[in-house]
């Protein structure tokens, strides 16, 4: 059984479905990344693991324990299942320091002290430390980015779910944010990230994932996926991704 499970998962929005059932496996201390075109379903698959979208049939498992459907403690699951979006989501009128402690404080009972310690060591390892009671709108995108992974990465999570986060940052931006998500996969934090940097996830990925039409079409290692493809799907894909000189 492996560490997150999703077997069959399927999600509509009214009569327009989404996830068509999806299976894929994730091994504790892997980096897996969602590859696919805009639309496929990456984005509402990360958001049903952390129990942002209901889903309406399959099942979802963490570490032998179904974390889906009715009954589920959607706070205690949100503690073991950390998301960064797009948008950094930073809380405008808090410093970094304040929205980084605030979940650990008010969700896990941390003390002011230790969260604060915690909060510092954490931002001094991404070279926020100094901006620690500086407010989002005085830092850069990539700056804001940077301090929205250590606020969910400060939860001490499980698993960290990463929705295309460099998406909205300037190309000279995306570096830095993705340097921290090498930094955090070497350390064996265990990574799902849809992203569209094909070269952060042939480089960083245990295993890559094509969705196509809510459902995960082909899942193998960066260098099968990304040089020899079983799917004529996948393979037109990475087409373009290549005629557009990302890869």
């Amino acid at each position: 059984m492996a560490f997150l499970e999703l077997n069959d998962v399927q999600k509509s929005y009214g009569e327009h479905p989404v996830l068509r059932g999806i299976d894929l496996h994730v091994e504790q201390h892997q980096v897996v990344c969602l590859i696919g075109a805009s639309g496929c379903g990456k984005s509402t698959l990360l958001r049903t693991i952390n129990g942002l979208e209901e889903i309406q049939g399959g099942e979802i498992r963490l570490d032998g324990d179904i974390v889906s459907g009715e009954g589920v403690d959607l706070n205690g699951l949100r503690t073991r299942i950390g998301i960064v979006f797009q948008s950094f989501n930073l809380f405008p009128h808090m410093t970094v320091r304040e929205n980084v402690t605030l979940a650990p404080r008010r969700v896990l009972g941390v003390s002011k002290a230790d969260a604060d310690d915690f909060a510092m060591r954490l931002l001094r390892r991404v070279g926020l430390d100094h901006k620690a009671d500086a407010y989002p709108d005085q830092l850069s995108g990539g700056q804001q980015q940077r301090v929205a992974i250590v606020r969910a990465v400060a939860m001490d999570t499980d698993v960290l779910l990463l929705d295309e986060i460099t998406s909205a940052l300037d190309p000279e931006l995306v570096a830095e944010v993705l340097n921290i998500v090498k930094d955090l996969a070497a350390e064996g934090l265990t990574i799902l990230m849809a992203t569209h940097e094909m070269s952060f996830a042939r480089e960083v990925a245990d295993s890559v994932a094509f969705l196509h039409e809510g459902r995960v079409l082909e899942q193998g290692p960066p260098e099968q996926i990304f040089t020899s493809p079983r799917e004529e799907r996948t393979r037109a894909f990475l087409g373009q991704i290549i005629a557009a000189g990302r890869l």
